[in-house]
């Protein structure tokens, strides 16, 4: 007999740091201070938990995690690949985990300094030189100039503004809605710091089309989350976010960041999570009251409206337009500012404000989501969840 994912775990805990540009801590101690946070929102403690799960790309171990944590003993621990494709898929691998009892107590964490130390925007000889099959692909195109992640993503957006006629203020708009949201969070970077499409359109030119703007933050900081069964986060503090539904997806022809090859210009990976996601939970987009959709640059934020259903393709750059994105729109995005505005914490952050609105303590509270749709990283093999109350 097959089990079913859906309904089964629950995220009960969610804990960070501070979002900032120089923490002055190890990315370890960013880690070990969020999972504290994590499990004190819930009520658990380190002698509670029994699995951990993480990125490729984290540099905290997690039986170095464990150990500062005074953890006694694992039963489970994963990591997913892509970079920031894996955020939502550290939730799915910890809700299989207890859904399937190999695990009782998971947490999924990701701390990193990412501004004060190695910096994601600049260019990486390490990216071209991994010791892995990603570090061939890249060593194809690193020499052509397409070395930091807005030069690949540019590349992509140009031939979307070419196939479907969006134009760089369209692309503002998503930067325009995240900041807003932003403005009104203490915790983001940018709080009080709204912007204008004047101001994204005079914001200088990074990769043709995209302008400093429609880049994310490079951000010191660490999200922990907790993940149990639906019955024991009922029994603890704060109200259970449901997992609803949890998939990963990757399209043919599939690159990181590059895949340029392919007859779709969009991104076909995301179509996989969002027809699985449906699948998973019996919902539609009409279902949506809002959504955190991963927006490390501004062009992928419309590509997904399409690719998971809410517009047809080439229509997002309409959808976006007159703050339908915006709280009080049709379809809010990214109510914390997303990485646009809060923090960028390779996508886990939107996953904690998934986790609020779901409890209903969002600054930026959408009225009663019984539902809420949670993107992860785009360009890459990539991840999603449908969180429920």
């Amino acid at each position: 007999m097959i089990g079913t994912l859906s309904g089964a775990a629950a995220i009960a805990g969610i804990g960070a740091t501070e979002f900032s540009k120089e923490s002055g801590r190890s990315e370890l101690q960013l880690s070990v201070e969020a999972v504290q946070h994590a499990l004190a929102d819930c009520g658990l403690t380190p002698a509670d938990v029994d699995g951990l799960t993480t990125f490729t790309m984290d540099s905290s171990a997690e039986i170095a995690v464990a150990r500062e944590l005074d953890i006694p003993e694992l039963r489970f621990f994963s990591r997913i690949n892509f970079g920031g494709g894996a955020a939502c898929a550290t939730v799915q691998h910890a809700a299989m985990a207890v859904a399937t009892g190999v695990a009782d107590v998971v947490v999924a964490y990701r701390g990193f300094n990412e501004r004060s130390g190695s910096r994601f925007g600049q260019v990486s000889t390490q990216a071209a030189s991994q010791v892995n099959t990603n570090g061939i692909d890249n060593a194809f195109t690193y020499p052509l100039g397409l070395s930091t992640p807005a030069a690949t993503v540019a590349m992509q957006a140009r031939r979307y503004v070419h196939e479907y006629g969006a134009t760089s203020a369209d692309f503002g708009a998503v930067a325009v809605a995240d900041r807003r949201h932003a403005a009104t969070n203490p915790n983001a970077f940018f709080h009080g710091r709204p912007i204008t499409i004047e101001d994204h359109q005079a914001s200088r030119m990074i990769a043709d089309p995209l302008h400093l703007l429609d880049c994310c933050q490079e951000s010191d900081g660490a999200v922990a989350l907790v993940i149990t069964s639906v019955e024991r986060a009922r029994d603890l503090r704060q109200t259970p976010a449901i997992v609803a539904a949890a998939a990963q997806g990757s399209g043919r022809d599939q690159f990181v960041m590059t895949s340029y090859y392919r007859d779709d210009i969009g991104i076909p990976e995301m179509g996989v999570v969002g027809r699985e996601l449906w699948r998973q939970s019996g919902l539609t987009p009409d279902d949506m009251p809002m959504a955190i959709l991963y927006d490390h640059f501004t062009p992928y934020v419309l590509m997904q409206l399409e690719e998971l259903g809410f517009c047809g393709r080439g229509e997002a750059k309409d959808f976006v337009r007159d703050g339908a994105i915006e709280l009080g729109g049709r379809l809010p995005l990214n109510t914390h500012g997303g990485q646009l505005g809060e923090a960028y914490i390779h996508g886990m952050n939107g996953i904690a404000e998934a986790v609020r609105q779901i409890r209903g303590t969002s600054v930026n509270q959408v009225a009663d989501p019984a539902h809420v749709l949670v993107t992860a990283g785009t360009g890459v093999p990539t991840s999603g969840l449908i969180l429920a109350r």
